[in-house]
């Protein structure tokens, strides 16, 4: 595997596992007060895009990173609404 390829899979692991903190802590506070409802759907298309631009550049990185990153956001945009 080459040097460039391991680098995209650490920078997505560890970007995507930014997100499991925030996660685990509205689901344990039932709170989510303190999420802007404006940056998790802005940052939701976002990330939707860059799996869109990842499928069409066939990089697996970008692809597997942002599609788990989509979910995490999905689940607090869940949490969101649930908790509102």
């Amino acid at each position: 595997m080459d040097t460039v390829l391991i680098i995209g899979y650490i920078a997505g692991a560890l970007t995507t596992i930014s997100f499991i903190p925030q996660v685990v802590k509205a689901w344990k506070m039932r709170e989510t007060r303190d999420l802007s409802l404006a940056m998790l759907v802005l940052f939701a298309v976002g990330v939707f895009l860059w799996t869109l631009y990842g499928v069409w550049v066939d990089s697996l990185p970008i692809i597997a990173a942002n599609m788990i990153t989509l979910v995490l956001i999905l689940v607090l945009l869940c949490l969101k609404f649930r908790y509102k």
